[in-house]
């Protein structure tokens, strides 16, 4: 079994996870400390974080060959490049001479410069300077370069992987590509987001609320957004078992609703958008780490940063159809959404910290979801699987040292 400090975690913990991966009208939320142990998370890291495709960035931050932005998850500075030949590239960002982060920000460079000892490195990370190592016996730039990561483009995001056996992307994404296919969200455009939020509740709360229908019409109950009601919520039948991501729709009341106090869009709609899409809004979610709301005119987007079990960042921006940003009155239609979407926002995080709040306490339990929770059981049936296969393989690695160690002792007793 995985050795944990906190006895709960235990076999029994693993195999009762199933009940929280039941289809929505049986299943049970995650055990609560799931949610706030750091013992948890850091088995989380393995489990979940060092294997799946982790969502950085847009593909237009890093548009011209030079440009570069740095980011970080799980504790781990991370750069992300465009090099000459317009390969995009990522790699850690920590210098293998004596640990200096080599970039940040973002910007455009010729070649990523420590600004310690003056280490430089190529934009696909290979050292190709060290100041007065001449002396030092054996050294070969070939041996310290920046250690790279998978990539992977989609939709127009970039997403990661530390685990270079890790399975392509793209074929678990056509269930939603299909439903997204209208928005062609690649070529949408939108401003860099601003400094990144830091919030201080687990990343796993902030991506249920993301999608959770079920609140829409109560915490939100107003007429900010009582034109997406919960009861129109509707879910896929059934995705495929082996889907990197889920969503739902939710019909509105009317066509080509957003969320301002028009109640319409303001921004170019989508062009390609059908009669039927046009009626509803779209939320998708690639955990662990890309939340998507769609509307006819917009579409707002978090990447979720864990970083400890109680906290993690958050990249918010928007996107928009091609040319929206060019109109005039641009920046004003956004102060006018943002004005109205920072009110629906702020009950969502307070809320967020509050659900953290109630996590830690003794009389937390394993909640029952309602139907229009579905999209929460979606995320637990993508997480359940990968806490539970972790946990046995620490069980079989555990075993083997076991059974070596037990080996040993025969010989030495003999």
């Amino acid at each position: 079994m995985t050795k944990f400090r906190n006895p709960q975690l235990d076999d029994a913990f693993f195999a009762a996870l199933d009940r929280s991966a039941a289809p929505v009208g049986q299943a049970e939320t995650l055990p609560p400390v799931c949610y706030t142990d750091p013992d948890f998370f850091e088995f989380e890291k393995e489990a979940v974080f060092n294997h799946e495709w982790l969502c950085v960035g847009r593909e237009d931050w890093v548009r011209n060959p030079g440009d570069y932005f740095t980011t970080s998850i799980i504790g781990e500075p991370l750069v992300i490049t465009r090099n000459a030949r317009r390969e995009i590239k990522a790699m850690s960002s920590v210098c293998q001479h004596r640990a200096m982060v080599v970039a940040e920000g973002f910007g455009n460079a010729r070649a990523l410069l420590c600004p310690y000892h003056h280490w430089a490195y190529s934009l696909d990370g290979e050292l190709i300077a060290a100041p007065a190592m001449e002396a030092t016996e054996g050294f070969d730039k070939k041996d310290f370069c920046l250690p790279t990561m998978k990539v992977e483009c989609w939709q127009g995001f970039i997403f990661i992987n530390f685990d270079h056996e890790a399975a392509p992307l793209a074929p678990r994404l056509v269930a939603l590509d299909a439903v997204l296919a209208n928005f062609d969200l690649t070529n949408a455009e939108g401003p860099r987001p601003d400094k990144p939020f830091h919030f201080s509740w687990n990343w796993k709360v902030m991506f249920e609320n993301n999608n959770d229908g079920y609140h829409a019409n109560r915490l939100h109950h107003g007429p900010l957004h009582d034109f997406v009601p919960s009861s129109l919520a509707t879910f896929p039948e059934q995705l495929p078992s082996d889907t990197a991501g889920y969503y739902r729709f939710n019909g509105t009341l009317h066509a080509d609703a957003a969320f301002n106090p028009t109640q319409k869009a303001l921004f170019p709609i989508f062009p390609k958008l059908t009669d039927e899409e046009r009626n509803r809004m779209l939320f998708a979610n690639l955990p662990p780490t890309l939340s998507l709301v769609m509307s006819v005119d917009s579409v707002i987007f978090m990447i979720l940063r864990a970083d400890s079990a109680g906290t993690h960042f958050v990249d918010q921006g928007v996107l928009y159809a091609p040319g929206a940003m060019k109109d005039p009155l641009f920046e004003k239609r956004v102060d006018m959404s943002m004005s109205a979407v920072s009110d629906i926002i702020a009950q969502d995080l307070h809320v967020d910290e509050m659900v953290q709040m109630g996590l830690q306490s003794r009389y937390a339990v394993r909640g029952r979801y309602s139907w229009q929770e579905r999209a929460q059981q979606e995320l637990n049936a993508w997480l359940v699987p990968r806490y539970q296969a972790a946990h046995d393989r620490a069980g079989e690695i555990a075993s083997g040292a076991h059974g070596k160690l037990a080996s040993i002792d025969v010989v030495v007793v003999s």
